[in-house]
């Protein structure tokens, strides 16, 4: 062994391998908590330097927050001194104007204070007046004004010091900090399925029979993390919704009430499932405010479950149960749970699992069944212009529509024509012409208009407003003009090649006129 030893280090161990015996898990260690159990935050300030002056500009802040062993010593020792300065400036009077060498008053002798000899009459006489007990043997003359100035500065200073400890003595005792004892948190959390969903709860009660006005709870988790940025985040705050857009959070805290936390996409626990919460390090804390009824004083209880104390897969028992004439809370149950059926899949998982069994099925488009230019086809004759933007977007309705075999045919003669449309070309007068310049009672233009030589061919006609009949016709219409002038399907400005410098020369004379008036 002493060989192995000097062969593989001091740390090297034997390991007994005997199947008899059992081994058990490491206890995990007990990390430190952020709020402990009983709502204390277990936070220490240290090294303030010069910033501990600002705890003396609040001083009496600073005495209400300090331990009841620290405020009972401060309000004995404030008092004690007190006393023993104003008894031993009583004392300072009297030696001043020598009454202490008068052993005893006759009546010819006025001191300034009647019966004091010493420092213990002195102080026995600042106790009476300060205490306003006035026995009568001892009591301040007319013949000693600086006693008088200095019985007005000790009723003044009495005042102020009976205002500040006495007020602070309340103002501790009044405090709602032991209200928040009989205020209950349930020893563990809980996560499991509620109408259909996962969420993460916990219980809260209320002892006594005097309500919280106004109760209102929440939740934060406190977890550390890091940015994208690469900035570490120590003990970051995240909320946890727990019914705030509903209402939820404000509490009729007359029973044990369960808190839920509905996990979903925005939840900080939508990717936790039971076997990485194993592996998880947070904390939640839980607020819970309301006024006390009897005081009207706002009061905050808070406790904290770690990833230890979350339980998967369990739920609470119920506690409330009907009696004669009233419901009974049976406070023995209140921390204990039972398991239950809970799929060990975080809700990320679970939806990913959803939409790969179950994928949403794809849109189809209906069918049309209305012929190829709309309801108006058959109602007769329509004697009106369009633009061009209106026909392109008729004409994709209309190809859509359109049998796959017409739209082959149709697609290679239309395309040189719209290329034409939409650039504009120019007449060799360079101007344009448009259907727009005619009357809107043309319709059709015969070929005859245009120069043979030009178009190649002499009996061919050009439709331009108004189609009228089925979608078969408007095909065959289409089949008969050449390449470079196709069937316009729906109204549209057309730019058509003329021979003259002007269009109106090459209309007949009646037609020329009539734009002329126009």
């Amino acid at each position: 062994m002493s060989a192995i030893r000097r062969k593989f280090g001091e740390d090297y161990q034997v390991v007994n391998t005997n199947r008899g015996m059992t081994f058990s898990a490491p206890v995990k260690r007990k990390r430190q908590r952020f709020v402990e159990k009983n709502g204390r935050c277990n936070v220490q300030h240290g090294n303030l330097g010069g910033e501990t002056s600002r705890y003396i500009s609040d001083l009496f802040t600073t005495l209400v927050d300090l331990k009841w062993r620290w405020n009972l010593l401060i309000f004995i020792l404030t008092y004690t001194v007190a006393w023993l300065v104003m008894a031993s400036m009583w004392w300072v009077i009297a030696y001043i104007r020598g009454d202490l060498s008068h052993g005893g008053h006759d009546s010819s002798y006025t001191p300034c204070v009647a019966n004091v000899y010493n420092f213990p009459s002195a102080f026995l006489f600042f106790i009476e007046t300060e205490a306003t007990i006035g026995y009568g043997y001892r009591y301040i003359t007319e013949k000693c004004p600086e006693g008088i100035i200095l019985f007005l500065f000790q009723s003044l200073l009495g005042s102020i010091v009976d205002a500040f400890l006495i007020g602070c003595m309340f103002i501790k005792m009044s405090q709602p900090k032991k209200r928040a004892e009989t205020l209950m948190f349930s020893q563990d959390a809980v996560i499991s399925q509620r109408d259909g969903k996962l969420c993460l709860m916990f219980r809260v009660g209320n002892l006594r029979n005097s309500h919280m006005v106004s109760a209102q709870i929440r939740c934060k988790l406190i977890k550390s993390r890091q940015t994208p940025e690469g900035e570490f985040l120590p003990l970051d705050q995240c909320e946890l919704d727990v019914g705030f857009g509903t209402g939820a959070d404000q509490l009729f805290l007359v029973s044990p009430l369960t808190i839920c936390h509905e996990i979903n996409t925005k939840s900080p626990f939508f990717d936790l499932s039971q076997r990485s919460l194993m592996n998880e390090q947070f904390e939640i804390v839980v607020i819970l405010e309301g006024i006390v009824e009897t005081t009207g004083m706002t009061c905050q209880a808070r406790t904290s479950y770690t990833e230890d104390e979350v339980l998967w897969g369990h739920r609470f028992l119920p506690v409330m149960s009907l009696e004669e004439g009233f419901f009974r809370v049976d406070y023995s149950q209140f921390h204990n749970t039972f398991e239950v059926p809970t799929p060990p899949y975080s809700v990320k998982e679970q939806e990913e699992k959803t939409s790969l069994t179950s994928p949403n099925p794809l849109p189809v488009a209906p069918t049309p069944t209305s012929p190829l230019l709309g309801n108006g086809g058959r109602g007769g004759r329509r004697e009106r212009l369009l633009s061009a933007d209106f026909a392109d977007h008729v004409e994709d309705q209309s190809s859509s529509r359109l049998p796959s075999k017409l739209q082959r045919m149709s697609s290679t003669k239309e395309e040189h024509l719209w290329r034409g449309l939409k650039t504009g070309v120019a007449l060799p007068g360079g101007k344009a012409s448009s259907t727009g310049d005619l009357p809107l009672s043309i319709q059709r233009l015969r070929s005859s208009s245009i120069p043979a030589a030009r178009l190649g061919q002499t009996e061919e006609q050009v439709q331009l407003l108004s189609i009228d009949g089925d979608a078969e016709e408007g095909e065959l219409e289409k089949d008969r003009l050449p390449a470079a002038i196709s069937t316009v399907t729906a109204p549209t400005s057309v730019q058509i090649p003329l021979v003259g410098g002007r269009p109106e020369d090459n209309l007949p004379p009646k037609l020329r006129r009539m734009n002329a008036d126009r």
